[in-house]
């Protein structure tokens, strides 16, 4: 998985913590969970605020 398969990664999120609540999680815990998963490998320097946002409105969508 790369940044920009955000849908992939908010699935893989939801997933792997069910007891987050992705409404209140800071950007910095969010980059740390996502180069976490086990299928993601991409590089941080490609990771942005705008991807962080978008992630994080998929997460809030997938469990929602």
């Amino acid at each position: 998985m790369k940044w920009t398969d955000i849908n992939d990664i908010a699935i893989e999120l939801s997933e792997a913590r069910p007891e987050v609540d992705p409404t209140r999680i800071n950007f910095v815990d969010l980059m740390n969970w996502v180069m976490a998963l086990p299928d993601f490998s991409d590089d941080p320097k490609h990771c942005g605020e705008k991807i962080l946002e978008a992630i994080q409105q998929a997460w809030i969508d997938e469990v929602a």
